[in-house]
């Protein structure tokens, strides 16, 4: 099964250099970023390896990805415009 990858460099490449640094400046920034790239792993792990789960527990995951992206973009704009 072909997998699409979703871990921040793919989805925000314009922002590779703001990931890196708040990586390395914002605690709160790092563990979303940890939790985003764990969960991906997952999802995708579930996909690649076509394992039997359920569509609400994929689709959980899934939403939940979504809502963490949500947050680090935020931050990352906030922290692109100086804030």
């Amino acid at each position: 099964m072909q997998v699409e990858h979703h871990d921040l460099h793919h989805e925000f490449p314009e922002y590779l250099d703001f990931i890196h640094a708040l990586q390395a400046s914002s605690e709160q920034f790092g563990h979303l970023y940890d939790q985003y790239q764990n969960l991906t792993r997952e999802v995708e792990r579930l996909e690649e390896e076509d394992l039997p789960v359920d569509d609400f527990t994929i689709e959980n995951m899934k939403k939940h990805r979504v809502w963490l992206k949500d947050q680090m973009y935020r931050m990352l704009v906030a922290h692109k415009s100086g804030g």
